[in-house]
């Protein structure tokens, strides 16, 4: 049996910062294995990759989220409490109340709101010289999401929320000025949604139907609720991976800027083609780059033998582009998505594993829906122009962006037929 080879580097986190996105999956190319072990900030670590790594990463119950990222990441992503961090019956419970605010009425009514919140911001743009997509997406994103879970902001507000929320996100995957940023308005949004939760908690409705009272009025196990600041800390986390979505809606709009073809068949409503693009864009543009876990028990896998307490960081992006897997992956072709066998390990732009007993983020069929959503509104009721501009991606980036945040110009609104 052959031993788990290692990097070159006695500390891998300068190469990981200036590969970013490609680190992994290239250090095991170069290593001839889908595992490797390394340190990153002089922690011992074990990378993996592809899909069969995947299926052993997401066995229930093997790890935990807990102590597997940075102090400050954990803070900007989840925080302490949340259910990434919890495991068994704990974590279940707590899974359950966000899987049952993902069912399709609920799914309905969010994208019917950001068609709204899309339309009433597209009447602004047409008196604008030019749009920075991102941040209108971000903009957006949030007021629908806020509407969606039961809290009414002004404008004012909404651009307050949906720069911190954004910062979140932005700051994740730095260390320095842009992480420490994101610290302070996280704190300010923690506060916010704290008064929040305590608000409602006041003032119960007879009939708690908005996704904020079941947050508020949750109850975990043996009866008890969330504490005021965990609670909040859920409600963020319903509130920023939707804002989050605006990344994948830049990339939708740069995708059909360089495959116009695809334009075309989605104006004529082409059937299922809309979640094909999604997926597809998802599964070629960067948003995580890996999870870490950390074991919960001792195991083997090929052959090797790993213990509890052992750290692994899984290869998100790296396994939605593992050739093993997609054929030609660097090339954007939405319509491999209809040979996928819908395996839960070799498509995890958002993590992998089955929903109902793993980590598996709650909001994918809601990410899907409203890409599908925005779509529709940049091929169908809209009309724009995309200037000379930086269109690059930085994969040494984290979270990576679009350089320009895409800036759109000769916006035209276009009545639905």
């Amino acid at each position: 049996m052959s031993r788990i080879p290692r990097d070159t580097q006695f500390d891998s986190s300068a190469g990981f910062l200036r590969n970013g996105y490609n680190f992994i999956a290239n250090r095991c190319q170069d290593l001839g294995s889908d595992i490797f072990q390394t340190r990153i900030m002089l922690r011992p670590v074990y990378c993996i990759t592809g899909e069969d790594a995947a299926r052993m990463f997401y066995v229930p119950g093997r790890f935990t989220r807990n102590h597997a990222m940075p102090p400050t990441t954990l803070s900007l992503l989840q925080d302490k409490g949340s259910s990434l961090t919890l495991t068994g019956e704990a974590h279940a419970r707590r899974k359950e109340m966000f899987m049952a605010l993902m069912g399709p009425a609920r799914l309905e009514q969010l994208v019917a709101i950001f068609e709204e919140e899309w339309q009433a911001r597209l009447a602004r743009w047409q008196s604008m010289p030019a749009v920075v997509l991102q941040t209108e997406a971000e903009y957006i994103l949030c007021r629908s999401a806020c509407r969606w879970v039961g809290i009414t902001l002004h404008e004012g507000q909404a651009t307050q929320r949906a720069t911190e929320l954004a910062a979140m996100v932005e700051g994740a995957g730095s260390i320095g000025p842009r992480n420490w940023k994101a610290q302070l308005l996280r704190q300010r949004t923690e506060h916010w949604a704290q008064e929040l939760i305590r608000q409602a908690r006041n003032h119960p409705r007879a009939d708690p139907a908005t996704p904020l009272d079941i947050i508020a009025h949750h109850t975990a196990l043996h009866g008890h609720g969330m504490d005021h600041r965990t609670a909040a800390v859920e409600l963020l986390n319903l509130l920023r991976p939707t804002a989050a979505i605006a990344r994948y809606i830049t990339y939708s709009a740069l995708a059909l800027h360089h495959h116009p073809e695809y334009r075309d068949r989605l104006q004529q409503g082409e059937e299922g083609l809309a979640e094909l693009f999604a997926n597809e864009v998802r599964r070629f543009y960067p948003f995580f780059p890996a999870v870490g876990g950390i074991a919960l028990e001792n195991f083997e896998w090929r052959g090797h033998s790993f213990h509890k307490g052992d750290w692994m960081l899984l290869d998100l992006h790296g396994t939605n582009h593992d050739p093993r897997i997609w054929q030609q992956p660097e090339r954007f072709y939405p319509e491999r998505f209809k040979d996928w066998d819908h395996s839960p390990y070799n498509f995890i732009p958002q993590g992998g594993g089955e929903y109902s007993h793993g980590h598996r983020c709650a909001g994918e069929w809601l990410t899907i829906e409203v890409i599908k959503a925005a779509l529709r509104m940049l091929t169908t009721r809209m009309t724009y122009q995309i200037p000379h501009q930086d269109l690059s991606i930085r994969l040494s980036r984290m979270p990576a962006m679009v350089q320009s945040r895409l800036i759109l110009t000769e916006v035209r609104g276009v009545s639905p037929e």
